[in-house]
């Protein structure tokens, strides 16, 4: 099974905000300055400072705030053949019957 590590690193004003929309297995490094972390339905609060970085281990959206200026890396690493096969296979238009005397309901 291939494995392949995905890697974002943004630049974040200070009070900028970026969502995450699943959290799970994504290892969020803070490069520079300092990042609050806030998981939905989760009461914790997470600050990292420089160096430090937070795992989540459930499917949550997280919300990642720069507390001044900072630098974060996001990586995580994905199941390809598995995200592959997860694809949703591209419907058929209903309208593909018109040629032959049917429509949709």
């Amino acid at each position: 099974m291939n494995t392949r590590q995905q890697r974002l690193s943004l630049s974040l004003p200070k009070k900028a905000i970026f969502t995450l929309p699943d959290a799970h297995d994504v290892d969020i490094e803070c490069q520079a300055g300092s990042l609050w972390i806030t998981l939905d339905h989760d009461p914790r609060d997470i600050v990292l400072e420089q160096g430090e970085r937070f795992r989540s281990d459930v499917h949550r959206r997280a919300l990642v705030a720069a507390l001044e200026p900072s630098c974060v890396r996001f990586t995580a690493e994905r199941l390809t053949v598995a995200a592959e096969r997860a694809r949703p296979e591209r419907a058929t238009s209903p309208w593909r019957l018109w040629p032959h005397g049917m429509t949709p309901a």
